[in-house]
């Protein structure tokens, strides 16, 4: 510990924000863009590290640890995951109305834990979305991204989640 006591603090925040980074890098699922909540082994995603991975890319690309068509890359797969993901009141599903499961399991998806739907974790996942919209500016994958990410942030019924209330 005191190893980090001893950087100068740009040193130590660049350490701590590639940690970060590396976190990310090392416990997502390639194949859907779904991130582990802890690195336990056999944890499931949580939407909101999800999110948190997403807005980190970019801040990637810009520190040169991700190539930006390595990034563009994983958040295309984990866009379209989620658009093609299941939404309904199936207890496997990954969400329902737009909104989203807090855990999903890691390979395929679906909702674990009987967890809930979870309105903070789902705004965690979108805020990533449209950081990631926002960055991408270009065309091709760029712009896929752009799209898809608008799509399911319109996606979800947020009047539905009043119950009734204002």
């Amino acid at each position: 510990m005191s190893e980090l006591n001893d950087l100068p603090d740009d040193a130590l925040l660049e350490r701590l924000q590639r940690g970060a980074f590396d976190y990310f890098a090392a416990c997502t699922n390639a194949q859907n863009g779904l991130v582990a909540d802890t690195s336990r082994p056999a944890s499931p995603c949580s939407i909101a590290v999800v999110g948190f991975a997403l807005s980190c890319y970019p801040i990637a690309v810009e520190r040169g640890w991700l190539t930006r068509a390595a990034a563009a890359s994983i958040t295309r797969t984990t866009l379209e995951f989620f658009r093609g993901s299941a939404q309904s009141e199936r207890p496997d599903a990954t969400g329902y109305r737009g909104f989203y499961y807090h855990f999903l399991d890691m390979q395929h998806g679906g909702r674990v834990w009987n967890c809930e739907l979870s309105l903070i974790d789902t705004a965690l996942l979108l805020a990533g979305m449209l950081v990631s919209a926002t960055y991408f500016d270009g065309d091709g994958i760029e712009a896929e991204i752009r799209a898809t990410a608008d799509a399911l942030y319109r996606r979800v019924d947020w009047p539905w989640a009043l119950n009734g209330h204002d």
